[in-house]
């Protein structure tokens, strides 16, 4: 039989009983005189907060304790490991007390001008938060990895090629696969192969090391100025000469070929023209096109498509829709007859920005130029 005497401290600690004084009846049995009396342990703040947070997480709450300061979670956890066992009338008491003062809060503010910053952050312009963060010589908070993993890879891949091969290694590590492998596609091929390689000598990087480049990375960003135009240069020329006339944007490629051949070779792979619909868009993808575009404006593109690469760019239309709506466009065609070319022109734009529209909204997706190549 099992020692009971060893069971004394779990009981003593398990219930925080005062046993009354015992009277003997008159048969000889002692007899309390009123039931034992449970009362809750007094317990601090932070007790308190360890059994909040032991029992939330015991109902699989997902507790975003990695955002409470360093110092915090460090106290906490200690305190969960001395707490021991709680008996039933203080978990209520505690679990009670946190429900009101859940119930008493009206609305929340964060804690210090950092965090006040990344609460307000896309809500006030970047300059005046740059400013703030300057003037207060405060960070931004929050995990540095999840905001390089919101850059575009073409911004990891400038932060990849300026650092060392073992940062670049780590952070290809700590990217998703579909982000890791876009970064890779935007390095020259000999840097790409180093970085790689060097994946295989992170090993015994620690958990402080990637913390520590992960800080000194976003700490980068933040330093960087704050850019007037959020879209690059030979994105805006691009959507520029993409509502420009014909005339006018071949004039313009020519003299960027002649004063800055790869700019200009950067803007041609964001030129989206009337005659690059062939290889741009999906076939699958052409009755949502012409869904989308006005009637009119759709005849009057095709009407004057007579010639060369707009020709063919108007087959391509047709000939990937139902036959009876082609057949119908055709016939408007012929009723249309001959075409200015500047209202043509404005028709084959309209086109145009339907499509880009489209993408924006997700409903259709353009083939891009180097997958194409490659």
């Amino acid at each position: 039989m099992q020692d009971r005497n060893a069971l004394a401290p779990l009981d003593a600690e398990m219930f925080d009983i005062d046993t009354p004084p015992a009277r003997v009846s008159s048969g000889g049995v002692a007899q309390p005189d009123d039931p034992p009396r449970r009362v809750p342990r007094a317990l601090s703040n932070l007790e308190k907060a360890a059994v909040v947070v032991r029992l939330l997480l015991n109902e699989g709450a997902d507790l975003p304790l990695e955002a409470l300061p360093e110092d915090l979670q460090a106290r906490l956890i200690k305190q969960m490991g001395s707490m021991g066992l709680v008996d039933r009338v203080t978990l209520d008491a505690v679990a009670e007390e946190f429900a009101e003062a859940l119930e008493g809060i009206g609305l929340s503010f964060p804690h210090g001008l950092a965090g006040a910053l990344s609460a307000m952050d896309g809500k006030i312009t970047p300059t005046t938060a740059a400013r703030l963060r300057r003037e207060a010589g405060v960070r931004q908070m929050g995990d540095p990895w999840q905001r390089l993993r919101a850059l575009p890879p073409e911004e990891l891949a400038e932060i990849a090629e300026a650092e060392s091969t073992e940062v670049a290694a780590v952070m290809l590590s700590k990217l998703d696969t579909a982000k890791a492998a876009a970064l890779l596609g935007k390095l020259p091929g000999p840097v790409a192969r180093r970085i790689t390689y060097a994946i295989s000598q992170t090993g015994k990087v620690t958990p402080e090391a990637v913390d520590r480049i992960g800080w000194s990375l976003a700490t980068q960003i933040d330093a960087r100025p704050i850019l007037a135009f959020a879209d690059r240069p030979e994105k805006r020329v691009g959507n520029i000469l993409n509502q420009s006339a014909q005339t006018t944007r071949e004039q313009v490629m020519s003299a960027l070929d002649e004063e800055d051949a790869a700019f200009a070779t950067s803007v041609r792979k964001v030129l989206f023209t009337f005659a690059d619909i062939p290889r741009r868009v999906a076939t699958r993808d052409v009755p949502s096109v012409v869904r989308g575009a006005d009637p009119d404006q759709l005849v009057v593109a095709l009407a004057a498509a007579t010639e060369g690469d707009e020709a063919a760019v108007a087959e391509f239309l047709l000939g990937n829709m139902s036959a009876r709506m082609a057949d119908n466009l055709r016939d408007e065609v012929r009723e249309r007859g001959k075409i200015k070319r500047a209202e043509g022109e404005a028709a084959m734009t309209a086109l145009v920005a339907i499509i880009r529209a489209l993408e924006e909204e997700g409903a259709l997706t353009l083939i891009d130029p180097d997958e194409e190549e490659s």
